[in-house]
Protein backbone atom coordinates (compact mmCIF):
# COMPACT_ATOMS: atom_id res chain seq x y z
CA UNK A 1 0.00 0.00 0.00
CA UNK A 2 1.30 3.45 -0.90
CA UNK A 3 1.25 5.88 2.00
CA UNK A 4 2.13 9.55 1.73
CA UNK A 5 2.57 12.06 4.50
CA UNK A 6 1.56 15.68 4.60
CA UNK A 7 3.78 18.26 6.16
CA UNK A 8 1.06 20.38 7.78
CA UNK A 9 1.80 20.99 11.43
CA UNK A 10 2.05 23.74 13.98
CA UNK A 11 5.24 24.55 15.83
CA UNK A 12 5.89 23.08 19.24
CA UNK A 13 4.63 25.15 22.13
CA UNK A 14 4.78 24.54 25.85
CA UNK A 15 1.22 24.66 27.05
CA UNK A 16 -0.91 23.91 30.06
CA UNK A 17 -4.14 24.21 28.14
CA UNK A 18 -7.10 21.91 28.16
CA UNK A 19 -7.46 19.56 25.20
CA UNK A 20 -11.21 19.33 24.73
CA UNK A 21 -14.41 21.34 24.84
CA UNK A 22 -14.26 21.69 28.63
CA UNK A 23 -11.33 23.84 29.73
CA UNK A 24 -10.73 21.52 32.70
CA UNK A 25 -9.87 18.54 30.48
CA UNK A 26 -6.20 17.95 31.36
CA UNK A 27 -3.90 16.00 33.67
CA UNK A 28 -3.00 17.51 37.03
CA UNK A 29 -0.23 16.87 39.55
CA UNK A 30 -1.57 16.69 43.08
CA UNK A 31 0.48 18.02 45.97
CA UNK A 32 1.04 14.46 47.20
CA UNK A 33 2.67 13.53 43.86
CA UNK A 34 -0.19 11.60 42.28
CA UNK A 35 -1.37 12.40 38.76
CA UNK A 36 -5.09 12.72 38.04
CA UNK A 37 -6.65 13.11 34.61
CA UNK A 38 -9.96 14.77 33.80
CA UNK A 39 -11.60 13.66 30.55
CA UNK A 40 -15.00 14.22 28.91
CA UNK A 41 -17.71 11.78 29.96
CA UNK A 42 -21.37 11.94 28.96
CA UNK A 43 -21.67 15.71 29.27
CA UNK A 44 -19.53 16.05 32.35
CA UNK A 45 -16.04 14.89 33.41
CA UNK A 46 -14.45 11.63 34.52
CA UNK A 47 -11.34 11.51 36.70
CA UNK A 48 -8.76 8.74 36.43
CA UNK A 49 -5.59 7.89 38.31
CA UNK A 50 -2.67 5.64 37.45
CA UNK A 51 -3.82 3.10 40.05
CA UNK A 52 -6.95 2.48 37.95
CA UNK A 53 -9.38 4.27 40.23
CA UNK A 54 -11.96 6.44 38.49
CA UNK A 55 -15.19 8.29 39.07
CA UNK A 56 -17.73 10.39 37.23
CA UNK A 57 -18.30 13.94 38.42
CA UNK A 58 -21.86 15.02 39.10
CA UNK A 59 -21.17 18.36 37.43
CA UNK A 60 -18.39 20.03 35.47
CA UNK A 61 -18.04 23.34 37.30
CA UNK A 62 -17.49 24.35 40.91
CA UNK A 63 -17.40 21.62 43.58
CA UNK A 64 -18.54 18.26 42.25
CA UNK A 65 -19.24 14.99 43.99
CA UNK A 66 -18.03 11.75 42.43
CA UNK A 67 -19.65 8.39 41.78
CA UNK A 68 -17.72 5.13 41.91
CA UNK A 69 -16.60 3.86 38.52
CA UNK A 70 -19.60 3.70 36.19
CA UNK A 71 -22.09 3.17 39.01
CA UNK A 72 -24.41 5.74 40.52
CA UNK A 73 -22.98 5.10 43.98
CA UNK A 74 -21.23 8.06 45.68
CA UNK A 75 -17.57 7.24 46.36
CA UNK A 76 -16.93 10.04 48.87
CA UNK A 77 -14.45 11.93 46.70
CA UNK A 78 -14.86 15.65 46.20
CA UNK A 79 -13.43 17.60 43.29
CA UNK A 80 -13.35 21.39 43.15
CA UNK A 81 -12.74 22.83 39.70
CA UNK A 82 -11.08 26.21 39.52
CA UNK A 83 -11.57 28.78 36.80
CA UNK A 84 -10.18 28.09 33.34
CA UNK A 85 -7.43 30.65 34.01
CA UNK A 86 -6.39 29.13 37.34
CA UNK A 87 -5.27 25.76 35.88
CA UNK A 88 -5.87 24.21 39.30
CA UNK A 89 -8.24 21.77 40.95
CA UNK A 90 -8.67 20.33 44.41
CA UNK A 91 -9.18 16.60 44.91
CA UNK A 92 -10.31 15.75 48.44
CA UNK A 93 -8.79 19.08 49.56
CA UNK A 94 -5.45 18.26 47.93
CA UNK A 95 -4.33 20.93 45.52
CA UNK A 96 -3.61 19.92 41.93
CA UNK A 97 -1.82 21.92 39.25
CA UNK A 98 -2.26 21.32 35.54
CA UNK A 99 0.68 19.44 34.02
CA UNK A 100 2.21 21.41 31.13
CA UNK A 101 2.76 19.43 27.96
CA UNK A 102 4.40 20.11 24.62
CA UNK A 103 1.56 19.70 22.14
CA UNK A 104 1.51 19.60 18.35
CA UNK A 105 -1.69 19.44 16.32
CA UNK A 106 -1.27 17.98 12.85
CA UNK A 107 -3.00 16.64 9.78
CA UNK A 108 -1.38 13.84 7.80
CA UNK A 109 -2.23 11.75 4.77
CA UNK A 110 -3.02 8.03 4.93
CA UNK A 111 -3.95 6.60 1.55
CA UNK A 112 -7.29 8.20 0.59
CA UNK A 113 -7.84 10.01 3.91
CA UNK A 114 -6.41 12.95 5.78
CA UNK A 115 -6.23 12.17 9.48
CA UNK A 116 -6.27 14.66 12.35
CA UNK A 117 -3.59 13.87 14.92
CA UNK A 118 -1.94 15.24 18.02
CA UNK A 119 1.49 14.67 19.54
CA UNK A 120 1.82 15.22 23.28
CA UNK A 121 5.22 15.16 24.98
CA UNK A 122 6.34 15.84 28.54
CA UNK A 123 7.75 19.33 29.03
CA UNK A 124 11.49 19.71 28.37
CA UNK A 125 13.95 18.70 25.66
CA UNK A 126 14.85 15.14 26.60
CA UNK A 127 14.29 12.08 24.42
CA UNK A 128 11.23 10.13 25.51
CA UNK A 129 9.40 7.00 24.43
CA UNK A 130 6.28 7.66 22.35
CA UNK A 131 3.16 5.50 22.31
CA UNK A 132 0.92 5.70 19.23
CA UNK A 133 -2.64 5.02 20.42
CA UNK A 134 -4.41 2.57 18.09
CA UNK A 135 -8.20 2.51 17.97
CA UNK A 136 -10.53 -0.33 18.80
CA UNK A 137 -13.75 -0.81 16.87
CA UNK A 138 -15.32 2.35 18.25
CA UNK A 139 -16.60 5.05 15.91
CA UNK A 140 -15.47 7.96 18.07
CA UNK A 141 -12.61 10.47 17.73
CA UNK A 142 -9.51 9.54 19.70
CA UNK A 143 -8.35 13.12 20.22
CA UNK A 144 -11.50 13.86 22.20
CA UNK A 145 -11.87 10.72 24.28
CA UNK A 146 -8.50 8.94 24.83
CA UNK A 147 -7.31 9.86 28.31
CA UNK A 148 -4.03 7.96 27.77
CA UNK A 149 -2.94 10.81 25.50
CA UNK A 150 -2.37 12.83 28.69
CA UNK A 151 -1.72 10.06 31.21
CA UNK A 152 1.34 8.78 29.36
CA UNK A 153 3.01 12.24 29.15
CA UNK A 154 2.21 12.80 32.83
CA UNK A 155 4.33 9.68 33.46
CA UNK A 156 7.20 10.87 31.24
CA UNK A 157 6.13 9.07 28.05
CA UNK A 158 4.98 10.79 24.87
CA UNK A 159 1.71 9.94 23.13
CA UNK A 160 0.39 10.34 19.61
CA UNK A 161 -3.38 10.22 19.19
CA UNK A 162 -5.43 10.57 16.03
CA UNK A 163 -9.06 10.50 15.00
CA UNK A 164 -9.94 7.25 13.26
CA UNK A 165 -10.82 7.71 9.59
CA UNK A 166 -14.39 8.94 9.22
CA UNK A 167 -14.54 10.30 12.78
CA UNK A 168 -13.83 13.66 14.39
CA UNK A 169 -11.51 15.78 12.28
CA UNK A 170 -10.42 12.95 9.99
CA UNK A 171 -11.71 12.43 6.47
CA UNK A 172 -12.24 9.12 4.71
CA UNK A 173 -14.83 6.43 5.28
CA UNK A 174 -15.16 4.60 8.58
CA UNK A 175 -14.12 0.98 8.21
CA UNK A 176 -13.26 -2.23 10.05
CA UNK A 177 -10.79 -3.21 7.32
CA UNK A 178 -7.71 -4.14 9.38
CA UNK A 179 -5.38 -3.70 6.40
CA UNK A 180 -6.52 -0.13 5.81
CA UNK A 181 -6.54 0.66 9.53
CA UNK A 182 -3.01 -0.74 9.82
CA UNK A 183 -1.88 1.55 7.02
CA UNK A 184 -3.41 4.50 8.90
CA UNK A 185 -1.64 3.41 12.08
CA UNK A 186 1.70 3.07 10.29
CA UNK A 187 1.25 6.58 8.86
CA UNK A 188 0.52 7.84 12.38
CA UNK A 189 3.77 6.32 13.68
CA UNK A 190 5.79 7.98 10.94
CA UNK A 191 4.09 11.30 11.63
CA UNK A 192 4.83 10.96 15.34
CA UNK A 193 8.53 10.37 14.65
CA UNK A 194 8.67 13.29 12.24
CA UNK A 195 7.03 15.73 14.62
CA UNK A 196 9.02 14.61 17.66
CA UNK A 197 12.33 14.86 15.80
CA UNK A 198 15.28 14.56 18.18
CA UNK A 199 12.95 14.01 21.12
CA UNK A 200 11.71 10.68 19.76
CA UNK A 201 13.10 7.73 21.69
CA UNK A 202 11.43 4.33 21.52
CA UNK A 203 8.26 4.49 19.42
CA UNK A 204 5.58 1.84 19.59
CA UNK A 205 1.89 1.02 19.42
CA UNK A 206 -0.82 0.55 22.02
CA UNK A 207 -3.87 -1.22 20.60
CA UNK A 208 -6.96 -2.21 22.54
CA UNK A 209 -9.56 -4.79 21.42
CA UNK A 210 -9.74 -4.51 17.59
CA UNK A 211 -6.41 -2.68 17.86
CA UNK A 212 -4.91 -6.03 18.82
CA UNK A 213 -5.37 -7.12 15.21
CA UNK A 214 -4.37 -3.76 13.74
CA UNK A 215 -1.22 -2.88 15.73
CA UNK A 216 0.84 -6.01 14.89
CA UNK A 217 -0.20 -5.68 11.25
CA UNK A 218 0.89 -2.02 11.26
CA UNK A 219 4.30 -3.10 12.59
CA UNK A 220 4.82 -5.01 9.34
CA UNK A 221 4.35 -1.74 7.41
CA UNK A 222 6.66 0.50 9.42
CA UNK A 223 9.34 -0.39 12.00
CA UNK A 224 8.50 0.24 15.65
CA UNK A 225 10.25 -0.65 18.87
CA UNK A 226 7.39 -2.26 20.78
CA UNK A 227 3.72 -3.22 20.68
CA UNK A 228 1.30 -3.24 23.59
CA UNK A 229 -1.94 -5.15 23.01
CA UNK A 230 -4.69 -4.79 25.59
CA UNK A 231 -7.69 -7.17 25.64
CA UNK A 232 -6.98 -8.16 22.04
CA UNK A 233 -7.08 -11.55 20.37
CA UNK A 234 -4.82 -13.96 18.50
CA UNK A 235 -7.84 -15.66 16.86
CA UNK A 236 -10.16 -14.65 14.01
CA UNK A 237 -13.20 -12.39 14.56
CA UNK A 238 -15.47 -15.37 13.91
CA UNK A 239 -13.49 -17.44 16.41
CA UNK A 240 -14.10 -14.62 18.89
CA UNK A 241 -17.85 -14.97 18.41
CA UNK A 242 -17.76 -18.76 18.70
CA UNK A 243 -15.65 -18.61 21.86
CA UNK A 244 -17.99 -16.04 23.39
CA UNK A 245 -21.03 -18.19 22.55
CA UNK A 246 -19.44 -21.29 24.10
CA UNK A 247 -18.54 -19.26 27.18
CA UNK A 248 -22.14 -18.00 27.41
CA UNK A 249 -23.23 -21.61 27.77
CA UNK A 250 -20.58 -22.83 30.20
CA UNK A 251 -20.75 -19.84 32.56
CA UNK A 252 -24.51 -20.28 32.87
CA UNK A 253 -24.21 -23.97 33.68
CA UNK A 254 -25.12 -25.55 30.34
CA UNK A 255 -23.33 -28.53 28.87
CA UNK A 256 -22.06 -29.90 25.60
CA UNK A 257 -25.44 -30.44 23.95
CA UNK A 258 -26.63 -26.89 24.62
CA UNK A 259 -23.28 -25.55 23.44
CA UNK A 260 -23.61 -27.52 20.20
CA UNK A 261 -27.00 -25.98 19.54
CA UNK A 262 -25.82 -22.48 20.41
CA UNK A 263 -22.89 -22.80 18.01
CA UNK A 264 -25.33 -23.94 15.31
CA UNK A 265 -27.10 -20.60 15.72
CA UNK A 266 -23.75 -18.80 15.69
CA UNK A 267 -22.78 -20.42 12.38
CA UNK A 268 -26.03 -19.17 10.83
CA UNK A 269 -25.23 -15.66 12.05
CA UNK A 270 -21.72 -15.97 10.61
CA UNK A 271 -23.15 -16.83 7.20
CA UNK A 272 -25.13 -13.58 7.22
CA UNK A 273 -22.00 -11.59 7.99
CA UNK A 274 -20.06 -13.34 5.24
CA UNK A 275 -22.87 -12.47 2.80
CA UNK A 276 -22.59 -8.77 3.72
CA UNK A 277 -25.95 -9.01 5.51
CA UNK A 278 -27.88 -9.69 2.30
CA UNK A 279 -28.79 -13.36 2.74
CA UNK A 280 -28.94 -16.22 5.24
CA UNK A 281 -31.79 -14.92 7.40
CA UNK A 282 -34.14 -17.84 6.71
CA UNK A 283 -31.69 -20.26 8.34
CA UNK A 284 -31.25 -18.02 11.38
CA UNK A 285 -35.01 -17.59 11.82
CA UNK A 286 -35.57 -21.34 11.47
CA UNK A 287 -33.09 -21.98 14.27
CA UNK A 288 -34.68 -19.27 16.39
CA UNK A 289 -38.06 -20.95 15.97
CA UNK A 290 -36.53 -24.33 16.75
CA UNK A 291 -34.61 -23.36 19.89
CA UNK A 292 -36.11 -20.19 21.36
CA UNK A 293 -38.25 -22.16 23.80
CA UNK A 294 -35.25 -23.94 25.32
CA UNK A 295 -33.76 -22.61 28.56
CA UNK A 296 -30.30 -21.92 27.17
CA UNK A 297 -31.48 -19.69 24.31
CA UNK A 298 -32.07 -16.67 26.55
CA UNK A 299 -28.40 -16.69 27.54
CA UNK A 300 -27.13 -16.76 23.95
CA UNK A 301 -25.11 -13.61 23.44
CA UNK A 302 -21.78 -14.14 21.76
CA UNK A 303 -20.18 -11.17 20.11
CA UNK A 304 -22.20 -10.57 16.93
CA UNK A 305 -24.65 -13.47 17.15
CA UNK A 306 -26.64 -11.72 19.85
CA UNK A 307 -26.70 -8.53 17.81
CA UNK A 308 -28.18 -10.28 14.79
CA UNK A 309 -30.85 -11.87 16.99
CA UNK A 310 -31.74 -8.52 18.57
CA UNK A 311 -33.00 -6.70 15.45
CA UNK A 312 -35.11 -7.68 12.42
CA UNK A 313 -33.79 -8.69 9.03
CA UNK A 314 -34.82 -5.35 7.49
CA UNK A 315 -32.57 -3.50 9.92
CA UNK A 316 -29.50 -5.60 9.25
CA UNK A 317 -29.98 -5.63 5.48
CA UNK A 318 -29.93 -1.82 5.51
CA UNK A 319 -27.58 -0.97 8.39
CA UNK A 320 -25.30 -4.00 8.62
CA UNK A 321 -23.04 -3.20 5.64
CA UNK A 322 -22.28 0.25 7.07
CA UNK A 323 -21.97 -0.78 10.74
CA UNK A 324 -19.57 -3.59 9.80
CA UNK A 325 -18.00 -1.89 6.79
CA UNK A 326 -14.82 -3.57 5.63
CA UNK A 327 -14.94 -6.35 8.22
CA UNK A 328 -12.69 -9.33 7.51
CA UNK A 329 -14.49 -12.03 9.51
CA UNK A 330 -11.91 -14.76 8.78
CA UNK A 331 -8.83 -12.59 9.37
CA UNK A 332 -6.20 -14.83 10.97
CA UNK A 333 -3.59 -12.85 12.94
CA UNK A 334 -1.29 -15.82 13.54
CA UNK A 335 0.85 -15.56 10.38
CA UNK A 336 1.68 -11.97 11.30
CA UNK A 337 2.43 -12.88 14.93
CA UNK A 338 4.61 -15.84 13.92
CA UNK A 339 6.76 -13.67 11.67
CA UNK A 340 6.87 -10.51 13.77
CA UNK A 341 10.12 -9.82 15.61
CA UNK A 342 8.92 -6.67 17.37
CA UNK A 343 8.77 -7.06 21.19
CA UNK A 344 5.16 -7.35 22.33
CA UNK A 345 3.30 -7.08 25.62
CA UNK A 346 -0.17 -8.64 25.69
CA UNK A 347 -2.45 -7.77 28.62
CA UNK A 348 -5.61 -9.84 28.93
CA UNK A 349 -8.50 -9.97 31.39
CA UNK A 350 -9.41 -13.29 32.98
CA UNK A 351 -13.15 -12.46 33.08
CA UNK A 352 -13.50 -11.15 29.51
CA UNK A 353 -16.78 -12.47 28.09
CA UNK A 354 -16.66 -10.35 24.92
CA UNK A 355 -13.21 -11.48 23.78
CA UNK A 356 -12.58 -14.69 25.78
CA UNK A 357 -8.82 -14.88 26.40
CA UNK A 358 -8.16 -18.60 26.90
CA UNK A 359 -7.24 -19.64 23.33
CA UNK A 360 -5.35 -16.39 22.75
CA UNK A 361 -3.37 -16.99 25.96
CA UNK A 362 -2.52 -20.53 24.82
CA UNK A 363 -1.36 -19.27 21.43
CA UNK A 364 0.74 -16.48 22.92
CA UNK A 365 2.57 -18.89 25.22
CA UNK A 366 3.18 -21.22 22.27
CA UNK A 367 4.59 -18.35 20.22
CA UNK A 368 6.82 -17.48 23.15
CA UNK A 369 8.08 -21.07 23.34
CA UNK A 370 8.87 -20.78 19.64
CA UNK A 371 11.14 -17.83 20.39
CA UNK A 372 8.89 -14.87 19.63
CA UNK A 373 9.55 -11.78 21.81
CA UNK A 374 6.20 -11.87 23.62
CA UNK A 375 5.39 -11.10 27.24
CA UNK A 376 1.88 -11.96 28.40
CA UNK A 377 -0.06 -10.87 31.48
CA UNK A 378 -3.45 -12.05 32.70
CA UNK A 379 -5.19 -9.58 35.01
CA UNK A 380 -7.45 -11.43 37.42
CA UNK A 381 -11.05 -10.28 37.74
CA UNK A 382 -10.84 -7.99 34.69
CA UNK A 383 -13.36 -8.00 31.85
CA UNK A 384 -13.23 -6.48 28.35
CA UNK A 385 -11.55 -3.11 28.49
CA UNK A 386 -9.66 -4.59 31.46
CA UNK A 387 -12.22 -3.11 33.81
CA UNK A 388 -12.98 -4.53 37.21
CA UNK A 389 -16.69 -4.75 37.82
CA UNK A 390 -19.61 -5.34 40.15
CA UNK A 391 -23.04 -6.79 39.43
CA UNK A 392 -26.20 -4.70 39.49
CA UNK A 393 -29.61 -5.84 40.70
CA UNK A 394 -30.26 -7.59 37.37
CA UNK A 395 -26.95 -9.42 37.48
CA UNK A 396 -25.40 -7.28 34.75
CA UNK A 397 -21.82 -6.09 35.02
CA UNK A 398 -21.09 -2.47 35.87
CA UNK A 399 -17.49 -1.27 35.49
CA UNK A 400 -15.63 0.04 38.54
CA UNK A 401 -12.18 0.93 37.24
CA UNK A 402 -8.93 -0.61 36.03
CA UNK A 403 -6.61 -2.99 37.89
CA UNK A 404 -3.78 -1.20 39.68
CA UNK A 405 -1.22 -3.14 37.64
CA UNK A 406 -2.47 -2.05 34.21
CA UNK A 407 -0.91 1.38 33.81
CA UNK A 408 2.37 0.30 35.43
CA UNK A 409 2.68 -2.56 32.96
CA UNK A 410 2.23 -0.23 29.99
CA UNK A 411 4.54 2.43 31.42
CA UNK A 412 7.34 -0.03 32.14
CA UNK A 413 7.17 -1.74 28.74
CA UNK A 414 7.05 1.53 26.81
CA UNK A 415 9.90 3.04 28.79
CA UNK A 416 12.35 0.16 28.96
CA UNK A 417 11.04 -2.71 26.85
CA UNK A 418 10.66 -5.09 29.79
CA UNK A 419 8.25 -5.67 32.63
CA UNK A 420 8.88 -6.70 36.23
CA UNK A 421 8.42 -10.28 37.47
CA UNK A 422 5.29 -9.44 39.48
CA UNK A 423 2.41 -6.96 39.37
CA UNK A 424 -0.02 -7.44 42.25
CA UNK A 425 -1.82 -10.76 41.70
CA UNK A 426 -1.54 -10.78 37.90
CA UNK A 427 -0.21 -13.86 36.09
CA UNK A 428 3.01 -12.66 34.41
CA UNK A 429 4.90 -14.54 31.71
CA UNK A 430 7.95 -12.68 30.42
Amino acid sequence: MRITLSFFFFAFSLVGIALGDDCHVASYRLADGRAIDLAPSDGTLRWRMEDGSTGRLAQSAGEASSTRGWTDQPDGHRVTLGTCDSKEINFDDIRGTRIPLAVVETRFAAEDAELAGRLLLPAGNSRVPIVVLVHGSEQTPGRELFSLQRQFPAAGIGAFVYDKRGTGGSTGSFTHDYLRLAADTAAAAREARRLAGARAGRVGFHGGSQGGWVAPLAATLTPVDFIIVAYGLAVTPLDEDREAVALDMSRHGFGAEETRKALEVARAAENIIKADFQQGYAELEALRAKYSGESWFGYLRGNVTGLLLSAPESFWREKGPALFAGIIPDYDPMPVLRNLRTPQLWILGSDDIDAPPQETWRRLLQLRREGRPISAVMLKGAEHGLYTYTLDAKGDRVSLGLPKAYFGLMRDFAARGTISPAYDDAVVVR
